[in-house]
């Protein structure tokens, strides 16, 4: 739940990324509701670990939280800033010092990216991206990269401009091809977040390229607001390949939850069902994760 700009503009009306502060405190609480609901889920994980992943700008509390309650949590924290075409750093130079404050589990960037994308602008977005890495391997904070890749035109009209074609049969390719890019520019992901893969042979292909050379890195699932038939596969075909240790989803999650607790009363009975629809929702997807 580190979404910024678009968790305001979709849930809570912000316009243009500027929120009053009244819309800040309602998105600060709703993320205190989303972590509740992540925590009343946790008697019933029998396996693995639970995670966050949330901004400090609406989810200091969480990131407390998180902290507060040790090894039981999982934390993630985003280093771009929010609403970007190429990554940015959220805080410039002082990036770092914002890392080595939290002190997370892991630091995530969000990159989109695509090997027909211009030339000049991808190897830029690569050299940033390389002195991230070095940068929290300085300090001793895994990375954790979130990667689209979104069709270009060319690449929809090659798949009859059918999404799912472009997902099934071309995006595999691109994905690897991308990772092996990175690994080229010393970008080390401990932890790469991926779209979900349609085929279990594409799963086992974007896999091969993150671990190629001998690298010891993982990979999960991330969610791209699917559907939830759509996400269970993803899950269940991520399942079967080993390099692949989980999955990290947000919006499928708890978007109902916050639209329908917006909407109500805000009472007592009202943030309990919604505290009790995320975690069901999770709890759902990690029924679809067969380890």
């Amino acid at each position: 739940m580190d979404h910024r700009a678009s968790f305001g503009k979709t849930l809570f009306g912000v316009k243009d990324d500027n929120p009053s502060p009244g819309q800040v405190a309602a998105m600060k609480s709703a993320k205190r509701m989303i972590f509740e609901g992540l925590r009343a889920a946790l008697p019933a994980v029998t396996y693995g670990r639970a995670g966050v992943l949330v901004d400090e700008r609406y989810g200091q509390d969480v990131i407390d939280a998180a902290r507060a309650a040790g090894q039981s949590v999982v934390l993630a924290v985003p280093v771009e800033a929010s609403g970007h075409d190429w990554f940015t750093l959220e805080w410039g130079d002082q990036w770092l010092a914002h890392v080595e404050t939290i002190k997370p589990d892991y630091a995530k960037v969000l990159v989109r990216d695509n090997p027909d994308f211009d030339a000049a602008l991808r190897e830029q977005q690569l050299d940033r991206l390389a002195q991230v890495s070095s940068g929290l391997h300085g300090i001793g904070v895994p990375l954790l990269y979130e990667l689209l890749v979104p069709a270009t035109s060319d690449q929809l009209d090659r798949a009859g401009h059918d999404p799912a074609a472009y997902d099934r049969d071309i995006r595999p390719g691109l994905v690897a091809q991308v990772i092996a890019d990175n690994q080229a520019h010393r970008v080390e992901p401990t932890l790469w977040k991926v779209e979900g893969l349609e085929t279990v042979e594409g799963a086992q292909q974007v896999a091969s390229q993150a671990r190629a050379g001998g690298r010891h890195t993982d990979l999960i699932v991330l969610g791209r607001d699917a559907p939830s038939e759509r996400l269970d596969h993803w899950l269940e075909v991520a399942s079967e390949v080993s390099a692949f240790v989980g999955f990290a989803i947000g919006r499928s999650i708890w978007e109902d939850a916050v639209r329908d607790f917006e909407a109500s009363d805000h009472g007592e009975a009202a943030e309990s069902a919604a505290r009790a629809q995320v975690a069901a929702r999770y709890l759902g997807f990690v029924a679809h994760w067969k380890p």
